[in-house]
């Protein structure tokens, strides 16, 4: 893709949304717990569930300590609770024993903890720090795709991707702007096309645009 079809959609995303990141975005531990417990859930699920867990145990010490049972309690609405309460408690004791009890600021120390992937690093070090990274979620790698900005398999190609045509500068607000774009506009199942601006040149508008042309051809 040309750098000006890129800054149109870029610009078009930065039209529609202000970015606000999260509520306690100066809380890098809160951010860190947050996007372990969002894995295959909902936003709002686990904005209730990780405020809830957090008015008991706010800190890597005190969720390291916290009653396996009470966790699992506090985070059930989040799905798949007794894995996750088990993956928190490891993650907050793995940074007791060797971060000090301090959630680290590179992506390499992120993903050597137990239970985080290259989303969740990523989602730390933009949302709780500001660092400059792209994490890369369903939302993500499918408008990526559907706009033809990369021509990805997996998420982790998309990231790659991404950062090799994306300016550094725009990498920290790219997340918020294609989930909030990828859940009230271009949605998985019935994208609100209609509305879009981009139709021009979204691969997945045109190619459906020329399947409805070929059937009524026939």
């Amino acid at each position: 893709m040309d750098k000006k079809t890129l800054e149109r959609i870029l610009k078009y995303l930065e039209s529609l949304y202000k970015p606000t990141f999260f509520e306690r975005s100066d809380d890098p531990f809160y951010v860190l717990i947050f996007t372990v417990l969002s894995q295959r859930t909902k936003d709002v699920n686990t904005e209730k569930v990780t405020q809830g867990l957090f008015r008991y145990y706010g800190t890597p010490s005190l969720l390291a300590n916290a009653p396996i049972d009470h966790v699992e309690k506090l985070i059930r609405a989040s799905g798949f609770y007794h894995v996750k309460a088990e993956r928190i408690k490891r993650i907050s004791q793995d940074l007791i024993d060797r971060f000090e009890g301090q959630v680290p600021k590179t992506r390499e120390e992120l993903l050597s903890l137990e239970g985080v992937g290259p989303k969740t690093a990523n989602c730390t070090l933009v949302y709780g720090f500001r660092i400059p990274a792209i994490p890369v979620d369903t939302h993500v790698h499918r408008i990526s795709n559907r706009l033809g900005i990369v021509r990805t398999r997996s998420p982790e190609e998309t990231e790659s991707a991404l950062a090799s045509v994306l300016p550094k500068s725009r990498w920290i607000q790219i997340n918020e702007l294609m989930v909030r774009f990828g859940q009230q506009q271009c949605l998985p199942r019935h994208p609100r096309c209609e509305i879009c601006r981009l139709t021009d040149i979204c691969l997945y508008y045109n190619d459906h645009l020329n399947l409805e042309r070929n059937g009524q051809e026939q």
